[in-house]
């Protein structure tokens, strides 16, 4: 079985053992964000990036109804870290600073939260690089580094999805591949999956046992990239699959809760230097089914700056010769 094959029985695998969830839709997004560029022997990648996800959609199931009267929005401050140990391995970190906003329109009533959220630390292994085509591997933790006491402004506790961090451990592992194409070298394709294996929150609320549910997203790109001006501009489609269990309180589920997405995120990045990229993207989701009731994503904005810290500064030469083959 070739690499790829392989690759693509572990997505089907996954997928079909994951089934729902989203109360932490209008979360920090750490599951969206990870996943660095592979890069070379001691190379240092720094990348700061602002979120915004505008939840205004209340849907039942597939079915989306008609009220606009509640509206929720996380702003989302992000740190990643990368540093490759050798040529196939690396390790990579992301740090999150969140602002969580429930407001409901009819009574003017808001909920809101800010502070450190938590936080991932993963470590990838490159399995193939050969014939134009990577295949990695990688997994990590989600540490409980952010606070989950924060009250209302009538001094209550407020709920998990509101709180910046989980205060709950959880396992992620990622696989992704990619392939360029003999007819034009700049043209990639390329494909991720990332589970996440929640924890238990045993301290919700004091007395209970709070776990989100289990997530699985699946990414499927195309890339390309063209010389404008002497920059390198890296237009990308991404179509992006999203599945979640249920939550669960003392290990019983929770309505309302669970779901899957299917999201169209096109995206594009500027090489502003010969090691620094200007990072912009939009995500829109094209089929949404929930369960029960409940307020989904509408859009969400991602920008932000990568810097890749080179031994070489070869990059733009060696795009340039890869462009013109």
């Amino acid at each position: 079985m070739s690499h790829l094959s392989l690759f693509l029985v572990v997505i089907l695998f996954i997928s079909k053992k994951s089934q729902a969830q989203t109360c932490c839709s209008g979360g920090v997004p750490l599951s969206n964000n990870i996943g660095l560029p592979l890069a070379e022997k001691g190379i240092l990648q720094i990348g700061v990036s602002y979120d915004y996800n505008n939840l205004n959609t209340l849907n039942e199931g597939s079915t989306r109804l008609d009220d606009s009267n509640r509206l929720r929005v996380t702003h989302s401050l992000l740190l990643n870290l990368g540093y490759s140990i050798t040529t196939r391995f690396s390790v990579e970190a992301l740090f999150s600073w969140v602002n969580q906003r429930r407001r409901i329109i009819t009574n003017n009533t808001l909920s809101q939260s800010s502070g450190v959220g938590d936080a991932i630390l993963l470590t990838r292994y490159l399995l193939l690089n050969k014939n134009d085509m990577t295949l990695s591997i990688g997994g990590g933790l989600k540490l409980p580094t952010g606070a989950t006491d924060k009250k209302s402004d009538l001094g209550i506790t407020l709920n998990a999805d509101l709180q910046p961090g989980s205060n709950a451990l959880d396992a992620i592992f990622l696989t992704s591949v990619s392939k360029q194409f003999n007819f034009r070298k700049s043209l990639t394709f390329s494909s991720r999956i990332t589970y996440r294996n929640t924890g238990v929150n045993r301290e919700y609320q004091n007395v209970n046992r709070y776990k989100f549910g289990n997530e699985t997203q699946l990414f499927f790109s195309i890339t390309d990239q063209f010389i404008v001006f002497n920059k390198i501009v890296s237009p990308s489609l991404t179509l992006k699959h999203r599945r979640v269990l249920h939550d669960e309180i003392n290990s019983k589920q929770i309505s309302n809760t669970g779901g899957q997405w299917l999201f169209l995120n096109p995206s594009l990045s500027i090489g502003l230097a010969e090691n620094i990229n200007f990072l912009s993207s939009l995500e829109v989701p094209i089929y949404i089914n929930v369960e029960g009731i409940q307020l989904t994503p509408t859009y969400r904005l991602n920008f932000g700056v990568l810097i890749q810290l080179f031994k070489e500064k070869s990059r733009m030469k060696i795009i340039r010769k890869l462009m013109t083959q």
